[in-house]
């Protein structure tokens, strides 16, 4: 064997030691590159990754506030909040956005309408984390089958919530409007910090109005989360505001009392205590329940609702605006008085028809063979057109638009009632402007027994003859009596802007109103029938509204024209004379005569408030009964 096949240990030894020392150093090296990371990511970047830390583990959610309830003005409770149990979605945490809408169908009865609703509120500025709702009001059976196949749902959670609910339905639905889900055009408008977590705003009526103080402050609350987005625990909470409780003029009994006298007919009622201007009645019939819009109505309900031929979602009451008719008799008669263009004295011959000059129109008297000799005081105790033609024209239309002005004609002179519209008091600057024609005398005729182009809203006719009964005083329109909480009525009741009617004679008040108390009491007055067994005193004035127009020479005939062709019936009143309790104004659509008709509802709405301002309030259940 030679000698250079036996090994050398030595060199073997010294090789080994060499890597051995470079492993050593390399094993080195990268521990000493793991203590620096370490040293980075714990000591140096620590706070960094923390933050991080808590951000996947801690949420923070809004809570959204209670909204505030709603009474009438004996405590009935008008508008409420109920829970309701929802599914909600948070779209960062749902993996397959189609899967889960698909299956989630699958479970439950989930409408295509909210499919699309729902993905149009993905779209839309949003919270990062925040739910979106997607089906409202689970059954049980839903709740239920939630429950079973929620490991299968990540994202999807079921949460209840308050819901607004209005208990007495079609009777408050255009009195106390509504809440809504909000829209993309109000997410524009509205405090995105205040309303983050709120699905619902005020739409319309005292809901809308006073949004600001039925919404109340938004809370938050800091939540650790595991992996897959539950709630393990609260950490920290700071609890929402809930909005004021609203007290509102409305009376709910005189209000069923209204619906009921209105029951198969289309028309409003607006009743007001003119000693402060509350507004203790406002039906508009037909209505709706607006229970309906709350959490979204479906298109086949809504498509029933706005294509009625009774039109339920139209606010008679505040929007309708028709020709008042000889309503506005008391009003003008005060303004030849104050103007001094008649006095108490002066009387004219009606022989049944008035001409602007020997050629011209004949202007017919409802009273085909006239009245004869009438001053002012039984013009309108029997409302004689001829009388007001007269009168308008050697008045002329500056002098009544200027009367008719101070009585809140042509604009919306309410405080606080939301989508009021004027009406149209016409004048020469808006026929200029808007036929680019002059005014004739004729327009002036027309304008004098409240037809052509003058409009008014059985709210503004209401508001008129407030200030009659209060002789010239005025007090604004409003629905807020009280708030329940901290915030004065002062800080939320918008304030006054109307001035009080003042005349050179105040006594042309009393003569005013004493023929209006003749329309009532009166041998030959119009509605003399309506008050008949009265053990008070009361002053109205009734009218009517053409739907169409008649020839010069062509009389009316009620039993030969369709229903929905005839006039408008229409009263104006307040009760009792002497001390005024109650104004009422009433309009009944195709209900031709305003005697006949629209007296007698106003009438017994005199009756039923003069009675209830006897006895003992009473708080009227959701089932229409009273209770002490």
């Amino acid at each position: 064997m030679a000698w250079g096949e036996f090994k050398d240990t030595a060199a073997e030894r010294r090789l080994f030691q060499r890597r051995a020392l470079v492993m050593l150093g390399l094993v080195v090296v990268l521990f000493g590159i793991l203590i620096g990371r370490f040293y980075q990511l714990q000591v140096i970047e620590h706070e960094t990754y923390t933050t991080i830390s808590d951000r996947n583990r801690v949420q923070v959610r809004s809570v959204p506030p209670t909204r505030g309830l709603i009474y009438d003005r004996n405590g009935t409770l008008i508008a409420e909040n109920r829970p309701v149990f929802s599914v909600t979605l948070v779209p960062e945490r749902v993996g397959n956005m189609d899967a889960t809408l698909e299956r989630l169908q699958a479970l439950l009865t989930i409408s295509e309408e909210d499919v699309e609703r729902f993905r149009r509120r993905l779209q839309e500025p949003r919270r990062p984390f925040q739910e979106l709702p997607l089906h409202y009001d689970l059954t049980e059976q839903e709740i239920a089958s939630m429950a079973v196949h929620r490991h299968e749902l990540p994202g999807v959670e079921v949460s209840a919530e308050l819901v607004r609910h209005y208990p007495f339905g079609e009777l408050n639905s255009h009195a106390l409007g509504y809440v809504g889900r909000v829209n993309r055009e109000e997410l524009q408008r509205i405090d995105p910090v205040n309303y983050a977590g709120t699905n619902y705003i005020g739409k319309s009526g005292v809901e809308r109005v006073y949004e600001e103080t039925l919404h109340g402050r938004v809370g938050y609350e800091h939540v650790e989360t595991n992996a897959r987005g539950r709630t393990l625990r609260v950490l920290e909470r700071e609890n929402p505001v809930p909005g004021e409780d609203l007290v509102l003029h409305l009376d709910m009994r005189l209000q069923q009392r209204a619906f009921e006298l209105l029951e198969g007919r289309r028309g409003a009622i607006v009743a007001i205590d003119p000693r402060d201007g509350g507004i203790i009645a406002l039906a508009s019939v037909p209505g709706f329940d607006a229970n309906q819009f709350v959490t979204g109505i479906s298109v086949d309900n809504y498509r029933a609702l706005s294509e009625s031929r009774d039109k339920p979602l139209f606010n008679r009451a505040l929007r309708g605006q028709y020709p008042p008719g000889s309503t506005i008799k008391p009003m003008l008669l005060m303004a030849g008085l104050d103007s001094g263009t008649v006095t108490r004295e002066t009387t004219i011959w009606d022989p049944g028809y008035y001409q602007i000059n020997d050629k011209g129109r004949r202007y017919r008297d409802w009273k085909r063979g006239g009245h004869g000799w009438v001053d002012g005081r039984r013009a309108v105790a029997e409302s004689c057109d001829i009388y007001f033609y007269d009168l308008g024209v050697e008045m002329g239309v500056d002098v009544m638009h200027q009367y008719l002005s101070g009585f809140g004609f042509g604009m919306d002179a309410t405080l606080d009632v939301g989508g009021a519209l004027p009406g149209l008091l016409p004048s020469r600057d808006w026929k200029r402007g808007m036929r680019n024609e002059p005014w004739y005398t004729g327009d002036s005729v027309n304008m004098s027994i409240g037809q052509g182009f003058f409009l008014a809203t059985p709210m503004q006719l209401a508001t008129a003859t407030l200030v009659v009964a209060n002789r010239g005083g005025w007090v604004q329109p409003r629905m807020l009596k009280d708030v329940r909480g901290d915030t004065p009525l002062d800080d939320v009741l918008p304030p006054e802007t109307m001035e009080d009617l003042t005349v050179d004679n105040h006594d042309d008040w009393e003569f005013v109103v004493d023929s209006m108390e003749d329309v009532m009491h009166g041998p030959r007055g119009t509605a003399r029938g309506a008050a008949e067994g009265a053990d008070y005193r009361m002053a109205g004035k009734t009218g009517t509204a053409q739907v169409f127009s008649l020839a010069e020479d062509e009389e009316y005939d009620a039993e030969e024209i369709r229903e929905r062709l005839r006039d408008h019936a229409l009263f104006v009143g307040f009760a009792p004379v002497d001390d005024p309790r109650i104004v009422v104004s009433v309009i009944v659509e195709n209900g031709g005569s305003g005697s006949g008709t629209a007296a007698p509802v106003a009438r017994a709405m005199f009756d039923a408030w003069l009675q209830m301002q006897d006895s003992e309030p009473t708080v009227i259940s959701q089932a229409g009964e009273a209770q002490p």
